[in-house]
């Protein structure tokens, strides 16, 4: 039988070889053929067939505890799991190849991204399938073989307009790679009538090319490493267990050589750490405070409780009782379970034209960095190379040689966190200013998520996905309750006029800003669109890139043409 994927056009006779019951609908690609090999899509499908009706079941479960929080229920600590909570376990002993990751830099897997990342000094990159970039069939596939490139020791890039060519140092970080969400599908990739599981390509392409050159070359016999985000209960962390096992059965390496940190970026997972270190005890190193994303998700677990409205999001920081919470039970969790606990992300860009205003961003950095350090975190993030040496000089200069605080900080004092710690209402005002900062940060990072880029710098911050998360829940809540902007002494309330006309003076600011050529050319009008409609619907949306999704998919040309998904 003729499995191929037949030809995009008369003109060309290139063509993916795939194993029964998988067809690419991604346009062809030379390189992208070198990664979509028969042998790694028949991995790949074999993953989607043995744990779809698993992934199915977890998503299931996602509806069915939203549904009692919008009835009123609060999440908590599970009776159920109290024995694992309690006893004392450890998880398998950290590679020495993971040992010292005081600062990681992140960033999408874009070529000269890599590159850089690699090259950055930090200890660690970690390369995003996820919320920093748009998943465009492009980005996805040249993603993937950038990396295997780089593990590769091949990988350069030639930046045109500067004339300067980019290769890896002699040193550089290690490898870490953060695939897609379990919600996140794969539309170009069918496998059995299905879209595939994102996730699960992201993970079985890497895993299949680079598993060898990684435990070679950066893993010192263990590996590959992986980010794992999104989780919200622990039988999601389990599917992710039974992968790592499936992969490392059909590769012939030994059992606990995959390793993961998982990032602790919902609020129902907060009360659940132990539980998600329990299920994959074998192949954890560690827990990262994803605080941007934990805020879009309080928000979203108290979607229909009124009485739970947080203040405009730039109040709510890590000084907020709850959110202080959070990341003391996680170093908690972590050391008393032997692994690492990871700080959260310093998204600041160095401001080249204003010294001034370059070391007030720097100052609050090193701040945020050594209440991380001096609170037990282990490690940290940065989001631009130019962050390393100020993060990995605070964290140093508390540190000392050492690799990690897991046996000297244990914080036994977090012990005694309670369910209404880790869920108290943060306090703040609510401004216009703050409902204005939402709109415009959300509709000007989809428009670049739109265009094909999922990092945007905006405002001196390197945002992603999760910001716009953030501002589009905030305004939809605002907007639900009609609440009251009661930072700015007048008591105006949001509604719809209000919204209405926020949105049409922010575009226009949005339009001076960037300029009327770009803004025409850009999918600003596009984005705002999508962005209002989101905040203003009936029903919020889990995920604001599961509709815009639609928007980036391309199906392979059939004579000279693309038929989209929307």
């Amino acid at each position: 039988m003729d499995h191929r994927t037949h030809p995009p056009s008369a003109v060309t006779e290139s063509y993916y070889d795939v194993p029964d019951g998988v067809d690419i609908l991604g346009r062809y690609d030379e390189e992208f053929a070198i990664i979509l090999k028969k042998d790694a899509l028949k991995f790949v499908a074999d993953l989607q067939r043995e744990f779809r009706s698993d992934i199915k079941y977890a998503l299931e479960k996602r509806k069915e505890a939203k549904k009692r929080y919008n009835e009123g229920a609060l999440p908590g600590f599970d009776p159920a799991t109290s024995h694992i909570r309690e006893e004392e376990w450890v998880c398998a002993p950290v590679p020495p190849a993971a040992a010292d990751r005081k600062v990681e830099i992140t960033g999408p897997v874009d070529r000269k991204m890599v590159i850089n990342a690699l090259n950055s000094g930090a200890k660690v990159f970690m390369a995003d399938f996820e919320d920093a970039l748009s998943p465009s069939w492009e980005n996805l596939m040249s993603g993937q073989v950038n990396l295997k490139d780089a593990l590769d020791g091949t990988i350069s890039f030639h930046d045109k307009v500067r004339n300067k060519v980019y290769k890896l140092n002699e040193q550089t970080a290690k490898l870490f790679v953060r695939p897609r969400g379990w919600h996140l599908p794969e539309a170009h990739i069918l496998i059995d009538g299905e879209p595939a599981t994102g996730c699960l390509v992201d993970f079985g392409l890497y895993f299949y090319h680079n598993y060898s050159a990684f435990r070679r070359t950066q893993g010192a016999g263990f590996g590959p490493f992986f980010y794992l985000p999104k989780m919200e209960h622990p039988r999601e962390a389990k599917i992710w267990n039974s992968v790592f096992e499936k992969a490392e059965n059909v590769a012939g390496i030994e059992r606990g050589s995959i390793r993961a940190t998982v990032l602790i970026e919902t609020l129902p997972a907060v009360f659940q750490m132990n539980e998600i270190l329990y299920e994959l005890k074998d192949h954890s190193v560690g827990l990262n405070c994803g605080r941007w994303d934990y805020i879009f998700s309080y928000v979203k677990t108290f979607q229909a409780h009124p009485d739970r409205l947080l203040p405009d999001r730039v109040q709510v920081g890590m000084t907020q009782h709850f959110m202080k919470s959070y990341s003391d039970l996680l170093i908690r969790t972590c050391h008393r379970r032997g692994v690492h606990a990871m700080g959260g992300m310093a998204a600041q860009i160095p401001i080249k034209d204003d010294p001034v205003a370059n070391e007030a961003a720097l100052e609050l950095v090193r701040k945020d960095k050594l209440r991380e350090v001096k609170a037990g975190h282990d490690r940290t993030w940065a989001a631009h190379p130019g962050l390393i040496p100020a993060c990995m000089e605070v964290f140093n200069n508390i540190m000392s040689n050492a690799p990690h605080q897991i046996e000297t900080v244990k914080r036994e004092d977090a012990a005694n966190i309670t369910e209404e710690d880790l869920l108290q209402i943060p306090v703040g005002v609510r401004t216009e200013e703050g409902l204005r900062l939402n709109t415009r940060v959300g509709i000007q990072y989809l428009a670049a998520w739109l265009s094909g880029s999922g990092c945007v710098p905006l405002y001196n911050l390197m945002e992603d996905a999760a910001t716009a998360e953030i501002s589009r829940v905030q305004n939809w809540q605002w907007l639900k309750y009609e609440v009251e902007l009661n930072g700015d002494g007048v008591g105006e309330k949001v509604n719809k006029e209000l919204f209405d006309r926020v949105v049409e003076e922010e575009m226009g600011r949005i339009e001076k800003e960037v300029g009327t050529e770009k803004f025409e050319k850009g999918n600003y009008k596009e984005a705002c669109k999508i962005f209002a409609r989101q905040c203003t619907s009936p029903e919020l949306d889990d995920f604001l890139t599961l509709e815009a999704y639609d928007y980036i998919v391309l199906h392979r040309p059939k004579e000279g043409t693309f038929k989209t998904l929307n």
